[in-house]
């Protein structure tokens, strides 16, 4: 409290061109101050703005990455599907592999009904395959060049030769529907 009458009091005895002076500054000072704390205020809103756009950028390369990857996976299932004719069937794929045991058997089954998708349905029984031929067969269906689901398989080993395996999977190939087509 006294630092101020002490400096109320130098103020009244300035003559009045130095008190017009005195305020001026102080006024100027004031006005620094303002301007100065609202660009402080719009750095503070922007520095959030621009945290924020980081954040949705970091979010988005995530987004882009998984995209890409998807659609990479369904230009591979359509080029599959484009490569089906109607004239396909899984005992054919099964034959083109060229994987084949002492006996191969081919039943047909029903396949699910999916929109805009026919599925070619079969339950193919092989026997007498070592297990690196199981695998490879497995492995040709599922990466090969038609859409081939396997929905079940069964190994067993047979009991003359435990080296060797009979093999039943149950295979859809995937095909684009009359329907879908147009």
């Amino acid at each position: 409290m006294k630092y101020l009458h002490l400096l109320m009091e130098t103020v009244k005895e300035m003559d009045e061109r130095t008190r017009l002076r005195f305020g001026m500054a102080l006024a100027a000072v004031l006005i620094l101050a303002v301007i100065l704390s609202a660009i402080n205020g719009s750095i503070k809103r922007l520095e959030k703005k621009r945290a924020a756009r980081e954040a949705d950028i970091a979010e988005m390369l995530i987004l882009k990455a998984r995209y890409m990857e998807a659609n990479m996976g369904a230009m591979k299932l359509s080029n599959r599907l484009a490569a089906t004719r109607p004239d396909d069937s899984p005992a054919k794929v099964v034959e083109e592999i060229g994987i084949k045991g002492k006996n191969t058997q081919v039943k047909p089954v029903k396949g699910e009904d999916r929109p805009g998708f026919v599925e070619d349905a079969a339950e193919v029984k092989v026997e007498g395959l070592t297990a690196n031929e199981a695998v490879n067969l497995i492995y040709r269906l599922e990466k090969g060049t038609k859409p081939v689901v396997i929905k079940k398989a069964l190994m067993k080993t047979r009991f003359d030769d435990p080296a060797r395996l009979d093999l039943t999977l149950t295979v859809a190939l995937i095909k684009v529907s009359q329907q879908g087509s147009r």
